[in-house]
């Protein structure tokens, strides 16, 4: 079996500022707008990373579950890790198996979501989701519309290498996160403790930012880093030769 990053979910007050952002450093696209988001009181934006995804969701109204993750986190920042699995059924039974909470949980002819609650699991909204038909890394996927490949770019970045997860006990939290994908803790370069995806990794490194646990930040491929840098340079995001900062997420251009 295999687990796959395929989508980063942000959560931001000004949705078009973030959008303005992305599209300025980064260079990606607006791939989809879901109409379905309206649902929870959110707007969206969806920009395809390659063939992964970086979401964006802004509250529209008062009293939905991102608003109070913008006042916990104080601020815009990292909300969801979004998963894709090859068989749902197994992290189903194991989520069962363990005693956890579902957010969301529906099961569509071609789309299957089991969302859990992050009471449960620590560290951020952690979603495990089955795609039918073709499951190959650039395969389909429900919540970026069926035309989302026209959006793609990769002229600057071109994947998303890793996702940071930040909290007062990051071995805890990994080995919780171990336990729910059933895939062994490492330790990556820095002895932080880590989750390899099979398309990426997730790792976990301590607080230090006073915004407590959460999603902080994303590795992503660079393919023109002069061009990033720039560009983040000219909006006042740039903060070190690897480090940018968008949406209270540290971006790190990483080679391939």
């Amino acid at each position: 079996m295999w687990v796959r990053l395929r989508q980063i979910a942000l959560v931001a007050r000004d949705l078009a500022q973030i959008t303005d952002d992305l599209h300025g450093v980064l260079g990606l696209e607006v791939g989809f707008r879901d109409p379905g988001v309206k649902v929870f009181g959110l707007q969206n934006a969806l920009f395809p990373v390659g063939s992964q995804f970086i979401e964006v969701v802004s509250p529209i109204q008062e009293g939905t579950a991102g608003g109070r993750y913008l006042e916990r986190r104080a601020g815009d920042g990292g909300y969801m890790v979004i998963t894709q699995c090859d068989d749902h059924a197994p992290h189903k039974k194991r989520v069962a198996e363990l005693g956890i909470r579902k957010v969301l949980e529906a099961d569509e002819p071609e789309y299957h979501i089991m969302q859990l609650h992050p009471r449960d699991t620590g560290g951020s909204f952690l979603e495990i989701d089955f795609q039918e038909g073709d499951l190959s890394p650039d395969g389909p996927w429900m919540p970026a519309g069926r035309n989302w490949k026209a959006a793609v770019r990769t002229n600057i970045v071109r994947a998303i290498a890793a996702a940071e997860i930040q909290s007062p006990d990051p071995a805890g939290l990994a080995s919780r996160w171990s336990q729910i994908l059933e895939i062994p803790v490492q330790r990556d370069a820095a002895n932080n403790p880590a989750i390899r995806l099979e398309n990426a990794t997730l790792r976990f490194v301590p607080a230090e930012d006073g915004r407590g646990e959460g999603l902080g930040g994303l590795d992503l491929v660079a393919v023109d880093r002069k061009a990033m840098f720039a560009n983040a340079e000219k909006r006042g995001k740039r903060v070190d030769d690897d480090l940018v900062m968008i949406c209270g997420m540290r971006l790190r251009a990483v080679d391939a």
